[in-house]
């Protein structure tokens, strides 16, 4: 469940869907540039507005992130996919000799 603070501000949607986030909460929030981005979240009846960080699309690191096919993955996960990967293929070879 997730537990929303309320700031007591209500706003309409002009005819293209737009709101205006106020300059209170862009500035709370550090949406200060113009090239900041914002992720956009549905839960129930909620939709949840969120920063923009690149985080690890496993874990939702921020350490050592990567992209890799348009995903992000940190270095932690990459090993432990490695990891896996080669214990998985180690196993393979151990049952093919046998």
């Amino acid at each position: 469940m997730i537990f929303l603070k309320s700031t007591g501000i209500v706003r309409t949607i002009d005819k293209m869907g737009r709101f205006v986030i106020p300059k209170e909460l862009r500035k709370t929030m550090d949406l200060t540039s113009p090239a900041d981005a914002l992720e956009v979240f549905v839960d129930d009846d909620k939709i949840v507005l969120r920063k923009y960080s690149p985080s690890c699309i496993f874990c939702q690191s921020l350490d050592n992130v990567v992209d890799y096919a348009g995903k992000k993955v940190c270095a932690e996960c990459i090993r432990k996919l490695y990891e896996k990967i080669d214990t998985s293929e180690t196993a393979k070879t151990v049952a093919a000799e046998q």
